[in-house]
């Protein structure tokens, strides 16, 4: 069982790490905070705000909040300022936050594992309608996202989604952010094992524990036993994933340090076999490594795949056994890879019970409130009372019967929720962008619903899987790394020397087969508006060039930079 100090500099492990002393890491005695979020969070738990909130700042309104409380602290449960309107890219680095920032927030709902009552998705719509000006968008993270919040507003929203048994709660901030598991978790036929009782527990022991709400930075977690590899586990902080030990049976590979941003890894296993009832202390044994040895001197250095990149697996495996379990692990087999290439669960499928699930897929994630409280009313009049999301920014009605399968689809199709995308349709993710993000410097969604249309115009019988991301920074919340073609916003010149919205492109990125990063063209950069041309271009050059079976992926690996030009 992992230690949980409620006053760490009192219960962390005193073991000497001589190597990087001055990191502040807590385990070597090193508390004195190094910079001003490790000193806002000693000043005062991130979890304390709410009540702040909640008595004063909703009845005072958004200019009696802290500053610290307003950029700091107000993360922990799920509330950043968004972008004030009419600021453009090249203002994203210069100006000062209160200059960017508007007097409205995003506000992110946790939704672990996926999984959502239609009761629960009915609340979130009334909620966008009627307090977030409709917004409503689903990540890549399995969350949902809303726009335009006012502080006024917020503790009513908590109460309304509460009442559902919904949260906010550590939704962002140096927290554990959501679990994210597999959308069809104990429903899918070919499931190895079902990870739903870990991610409950989990939840339980972790979120909203003070003994975890101050890490260095975010931490970020997948559990999965579908054979798909469907939560992206190569690129969280902790991942779960599904195997048959051959002589224990089913269980979970143990996978840390996975992480993007502008310094992105995959993330490494550690060798060991994990039974489900052992994921909860093996998960808050790594929590802990992360707390007590994560590097709080430097932000962009405090994410723990920095740790694992210095320590390397087999040590992090000896300090979380030693330390932390205080047992050893047992060694297992790695996962196998997935046998087919789309990850979402998109389309009709037989659920083990002899029911099916429907899988579809919004524009970039983009959905509204009157949208989903229809999903809701859809899914309940053909018998179902459960839906999901993906990390793939997709939504699955589960528990259908047979004979109202088709009546479903037709309805989703009626929403301009298809269940028969075009691989462009289904492949292409975008985050927030300059709409609302502050920290953005071009546009995502609108750019990535009207790219959608224009390459089903353009290649209508183009019918490879294809993942294209946008991203409207170099953060990379859209995955563009790992993507066949990933788009980093950036501002560039075009033809008339004029400095517009573009790309950097990144191309033959993957995860689940042959898992790695894209590949940069020396110079390669796309204006927004030459963004059709160039990608219908390098498609047309992929299906005229690859070889039999070959995938978008390993010919952008092998393709001369003039063929991906």
């Amino acid at each position: 069982m992992a230690a949980t100090p409620q006053n760490p500099a009192a219960a962390t492990p005193r073991r000497k790490v001589s190597r990087h002393r001055g990191e502040g890491q807590w385990a070597v005695g090193h508390f004195t905070p190094l910079n001003g979020n490790e000193q806002f969070k000693k000043d005062d738990d991130g979890l304390n705000v709410r009540t702040r909130i909640e008595t004063i700042y909703s009845k005072r309104g958004f200019g009696s909040i802290d500053p610290n409380d307003l950029r700091g602290r107000m993360r922990w449960w799920g509330l950043y300022t968004q972008r004030k309107p009419g600021i453009d890219g090249g203002k994203t680095a210069v100006l000062e936050p209160e200059e960017l920032e508007d007097e409205y927030f995003m506000l992110r709902v946790r939704i672990d594992g996926g999984r959502l009552t239609t009761r629960q998705l009915r609340v979130i719509g009334e909620i966008s309608q009627e307090f977030a000006r409709g917004s409503a968008d689903i990540t890549d993270r399995q969350n949902i996202q809303y726009h335009w919040i006012r502080i006024e507003d917020v503790p009513e929203i908590w109460n309304r989604l509460e009442a559902v048994g919904l949260s906010t709660t550590e939704a962002c901030g140096d927290t554990p952010r959501v679990i994210i598991g597999s959308p069809v978790a104990g429903i899918a036929e070919d499931e190895i094992v079902d990870g739903t009782p870990a991610i409950d527990e989990i939840h339980r022991r972790v979120i909203g524990n003070p003994a975890y709400s101050n890490l260095p930075r975010k931490f970020k977690t997948a559990i999965s036993g579908s054979p798909l590899l469907d939560v992206a586990h190569e690129i969280n902080d902790v991942a779960f994933v599904g195997v048959v030990h051959p002589e224990h049976g089913p269980g979970f590979d143990l996978w840390v340090g996975g992480g993007l941003s502008t310094n992105p890894k995959i993330g490494v296993r550690l060798g060991a076999w994990v039974p489900l009832e052992e994921v909860p202390d093996v998960h808050e044994g790594v929590v802990s490594i992360f707390r007590d040895y994560g590097y709080r001197r430097l932000r962009n250095r405090a994410r723990l795949k920095f740790l694992v990149a210095d320590w390397g697996p087999e040590k992090f495996r000896q300090v979380l056994e030693d330390e932390y379990l205080e047992r050893k692990l047992v060694d297992g087999p790695a996962p196998a890879q997935p046998v087919e290439r789309w990850r979402d669960h998109v389309g009709v499928h037989r659920q083990k019970d002899g029911r099916f699930y429907v899988g579809f897929a919004p524009r970039v994630g983009r959905v509204d409130g009157a949208t989903l409280t229809k999903i809701a009313e859809l899914a309940e009049a053909h018998g179902s009372g459960r839906v999901r999301t993906t990390v793939e920014q997709k939504m699955i009605v589960l528990d259908v019967e047979e004979e109202r399968v088709d009546s479903l689809v037709e309805g989703l199709e009626a929403l301009d929720l298809t269940v028969h995308p075009s691989p462009f349709r289904r492949g292409t993710m975008a985050c927030t962008g300059i709409e609302y993000c502050k920290l953005a410097i071009v546009e995502t969604k609108a750019r990535g619903a009207s790219l959608i249309d224009e390459l089903e115009r353009r290649v209508p019988d183009f019918d490879e899987p294809i993942t294209i991301n946008l991203n409207g920074c170099p953060n990379a919340c859209a995955r563009i790394q790992v993507a066949d073609i990933g788009l980093k916003g950036q501002l560039v010149l075009d033809d008339r020397g004029e400095q517009v919205e573009g790309y950097q492109v990144h191309l033959g990125g993957a995860l689940g087969l042959e898992a790695g990063f894209g590949r940069k063209v020396r110079g390669l950069k796309v204006t927004a508006e030459e963004l059709p041309d160039y990608i219908e271009r390098v498609l047309k050059r992929y299906r005229a060039e690859r070889e039999d079976g070959e995938r978008f992926a390993v010919w952008a690996a092998r393709a001369s930079e003039e063929a991906l030009s």
